[in-house]
């Protein structure tokens, strides 16, 4: 295979495993360009990758995503469908959650750049992913359909904290959506659901920049495709995981990636980011 295209390959099984799953993609992709100089593939390619997990997302929630769109633009004329309608109720949750999380996202841009090449930084953000994972052990399952209105803007603002790579996404709002007994499958469906118009306004800023010598057109499909095929199982695994209780498990490989990045920064000289536009968007959505 071309070096380019396996280059691009990898890059979308990195991107389509740990996006969903509750390890940290911008973690992963910090650690991988440190250690074995998995560098940015393009703007194209970054963009791309993303695409193809945002494809993968759609296709799996479809069933949440269409009654939300329907129902969450109805009430913006009856806002009394935001509580009457379950699409409603998922729409306003995204809306109040994307508030804290655009702000977060959008100020703490710069110090992601920079934090991304940071070992220790990266080694501090598996470990709180480590402990958010472990404490949902001593959750006993809750059975609401939705937070709270207050507890939405909470499960936003963490979202935000997020963005700082280590810092899981998905770990950390499902974990948070289970403490605040949201019911196990609905609280997997509404971290996938935030998720949505975060990424799609992190690929939107990125794909502003393209341009027709933005190249390797080839590369980042392939790369958005192994994206998209790696997501849909990541989604899979993560649904069931989680609603059989075992989300914890994902500890065991966060733990002791924390331990041997904080490890590492004791004697490796935090270099120049490898993975920017990649990081950034990822950062938020991992």
């Amino acid at each position: 295979m071309d070096s380019g295209l396996g280059h691009a390959a990898l890059l979308g099984f990195l991107q389509g495993l740990t996006e969903f799953l509750p390890v940290s993609s911008s973690g992963h992709l910090a650690v991988a360009g440190m250690v074995f100089d998995v560098g940015e593939g393009g703007l194209t390619l970054n963009v791309m990758l993303h695409a193809g997990t945002l494809l993968a997302t759609l296709v799996v929630l479809w069933r949440r995503i269409a009654p939300a769109l329907v129902d969450g633009v109805q009430a913006l004329a009856q806002p009394r469908r935001f509580k009457e309608t379950e699409g409603g109720r998922d729409a306003l949750v995204v809306i109040l959650a994307s508030l804290p999380t655009a702000a977060i996202g959008l100020l703490a841009r710069d110090a992601v750049e920079r934090f991304t090449g940071a070992p220790f930084v990266v080694g501090l953000g598996f470990l709180v992913t480590t402990v958010l994972l472990i404490s949902t052990r001593w959750v006993r399952p809750g059975d609401l359909e939705v937070p709270s209105m207050r507890a939405a803007l909470l499960l936003g603002f963490v979202q935000g904290i997020a963005v700082l790579p280590g810092v899981s996404r998905s770990g950390s709002t499902i974990a948070l959506a289970l403490w605040m007994k949201v019911r196990p499958d609905r609280a997997f469906d509404l971290s996938m659901l935030m998720s949505l118009p975060v990424v799609l306004g992190a690929v939107l800023l990125e794909a502003r920049h393209l341009n027709a010598a933005s190249g390797g057109v080839t590369a980042a499909a392939v790369g958005a495709f192994v994206a998209f095929v790696v997501g849909l199982f990541a989604l899979a695994v993560l649904r069931r995981v989680v609603v059989r209780g075992h989300f914890s498990l994902f500890a065991l490989w966060v733990f002791p990636l924390a331990l041997a990045t904080l490890a590492m920064s004791k004697s490796w000289p935090a270099p120049e980011s490898h993975v920017g536009a990649v990081s950034h968007v990822a950062a938020i959505a991992s």
